[in-house]
């Protein structure tokens, strides 16, 4: 497991924001307390509702002021840039919707994240689409949209070769801002599955490849409508003087393409996403701030304000401030261990279970009573409930005991976690429920009327919701704890199940 080195990339940091250090990890985990505490209390966690999954708006909301503020602070005033949040980080509409609120953008990389943006009022000039396989339908899709496009071969730049051809405005005549992914093939991080910049990645087109780069060019020299050029290295295990050169590389293409084509046909440059995360602690690091600075020390004409920026992080924005919470149904002891059985396991944590070495998970104990368990610290494995052996979210962790109708909260999942349920088992997605918390509780946050009411009404029709039970997510309950809940994705239903399953054509086999 990491320790949070320079040379893997997860380097502690002082959080998002220059003054986001070690108290503000502070705050959201007083934050977190609270609202599991509230959890218990107003019956969004019990005996007949085991596992929930909980969101802290105001942490994501110091997340995208963050990441703004810390772009603004290195490039002139005035310079078009757009951050695209990698919708398959967290695929909830209310997520998109908040984040739109708070000047976020939308990164899809497939027709159903392009709805999902969509839904959540995402304008589509604010869009990009990215993926190694789109379709004719989703490109002809995107460009009747106007939402920007990045090619990843010199296959699909045929068929918008087409498309551009056949617009009504005659060739060349796209709404869409339109350019190409390369791949710097500068290398890979600690974890190969999210390096994207290797010698032999399936994005982007391999650039140090014999003849990928003046093919490149002269794509560009032969569509004036190209106008963007696109990179990303690679996510979390990416060092980030290594997703600086990644972008190095990409701009100095950029300045290539311009100089042969004698104008600025490049414009604007996405260097994509990937800023590591920290879960070994509740700071938020490496920050964006730092991140932006290496940036202007590394590629400085690429913030001078020639060019547009775009970037696509996921991950970095939401993973901090997700928490699945779960019920000890049983707690034993085998071969002279304790284990605490629980209801959260693979189904909401599939890489931690699969590949724990790559992908551990801080693990927090509660009392029943939700708070946070005191006692002495013991050697003990964290179960969840599938049939299978492997089904440990950690394996010999030192912590309170676990008892009986305790609960385990699984820290760090905003992001590629509970949002990306695994039907292992048939276990149902839990529910999801965006909350904040009253300063006067003793955790900072914004009064409810500009915190989870907004996720929960993203038209902001309606007053804050306390939630009650899960029986009444969604309308107005009475208020406990000081933690206001908004149903975000409500639990999946026995039935709702049955009919993802095929349920209504029980009989097709038989014919």
């Amino acid at each position: 497991m990491s320790t949070g080195t320079e040379e893997d990339g997860r380097t502690r940091d002082a959080g998002h924001g220059e003054d986001d250090g070690p108290a503000a990890g502070a705050r959201r985990a007083a934050r977190r307390d609270a609202a599991v505490r509230a959890a218990v209390a107003q019956g969004l966690l019990g005996p007949g509702h085991p596992l929930v999954a909980l969101l802290d708006v105001t942490g994501i909301r110091e997340s995208a002021a963050g990441l703004r503020e810390a772009f603004a602070a290195v490039t002139p005033p005035g310079t078009p840039v757009l951050h695209a949040f990698a919708v398959k980080a967290t695929p909830l509409v209310p997520v998109l919707r908040l984040l739109h609120t708070e000047g976020i953008g939308a990164e899809v990389a497939s027709p159903g994240e392009l709805a999902l943006a969509r839904a959540a009022g995402v304008p589509p000039e604010r869009t990009v689409l990215d993926s190694p396989a789109k379709t004719p339908a989703e490109l002809r899709e995107a460009l009747a949209l106007g939402v920007a496009v990045n090619a990843d071969n010199p296959q699909e730049l045929a068929r918008l070769d087409a498309l551009a051809a056949d617009s009504p405005s005659g060739p060349g005549g796209l709404r869409s801002p339109v350019g190409i992914r390369v791949n710097p093939q500068v290398g890979g991080g600690t974890i190969e599955a999210l390096s994207t910049a290797t010698a032999t990645s399936k994005f982007g087109v391999a650039l140090r490849d014999e003849g990928a780069r003046e093919w490149v060019v002269r794509a560009y020299l032969d569509r004036p409508w190209l106008t963007r050029l696109h990179t990303h290295t690679g996510s979390q295990g990416i060092a980030l003087p290594l997703m600086a050169r990644g972008v190095a590389e990409t701009y100095a293409l950029a300045e290539e393409i311009n100089r042969r084509a004698g104008r600025r046909q490049v414009d604007t440059v996405d260097i994509g996403g990937g800023l590591p995360v920290d879960f070994t602690s509740d700071t938020a690091g490496p920050t964006y701030a730092r991140y932006a600075r290496l940036l202007k020390e590394t590629v400085p004409g690429l913030l001078d304000g020639r060019y547009g920026l775009v970037t696509e992080f996921g991950r970095s924005l939401l993973a901090k401030h997700g928490t699945v919470v779960a019920r000890v149904e049983y707690a034993k002891s085998a071969g002279g261990r304790a284990v605490a059985v629980t209801h959260a396991g693979v189904q909401v944590a599939t890489r931690t279970v699969y590949a724990p070495a790559a992908w551990p998970l801080r693990i927090a104990a509660y009392d029943a009573a939700g708070r946070p368990k005191a006692g002495p610290v013991v050697t003990q494995d964290v179960a969840g409930p599938a049939c299978f052996a492997g089904d440990l979210l950690a394996r010999g962790i030192p912590l309170p005991l676990l008892e009986q109708d305790d609960h385990v909260a699984v820290l760090d999942t905003g992001a590629y976690a509970f949002a990306h349920h695994y039907g292992y088992n048939s276990l149902p997605r839990p529910a999801v429920h965006g909350f904040t918390v009253h300063p006067a509780d003793g955790a900072d946050g914004p009064d409810p009327v500009d915190g989870p009411d907004h996720t929960g009404d993203p038209d902001h029709t309606g007053g804050p919701k306390h939630a009650g039970g899960p029986e009444h997510a969604g309308g107005p309950e009475a208020p406990g704890d000081g933690v206001a809940f908004a149903l975000v994705r409500p639990a999946q239903t026995a039935e709702e199940l049955v009919a993802e399953s095929g349920g209504a054509h029980a009989d097709a086999l038989l014919r």
